[in-house]
């Protein structure tokens, strides 16, 4: 996936995020993989599959057609 494509969505999602992950600052948000295997004990394997499930639930209901 192209990096500006993943930075504009993310832009758009760190509102959701620090809502999923309620104890993450916006310094936590910006190295996300590390932090959710620090404070949520998330393997990185896990944390990157949970991140990419998070997108794509989040296009789902964002970009979907009206």
């Amino acid at each position: 996936m192209n990096n500006d494509i993943v930075a504009g969505r993310w832009n758009q999602m760190r509102g959701n995020v620090k809502a999923w992950w309620g104890k993450l600052t916006d310094d936590d948000l910006n190295q996300l993989v590390g932090v959710l295997q620090e404070k949520y004990g998330y393997t990185r394997e896990k944390a990157g599959d949970e991140i990419e499930r998070r997108l794509q639930e989040y296009d789902q209901k964002h970009l979907a057609p009206s």
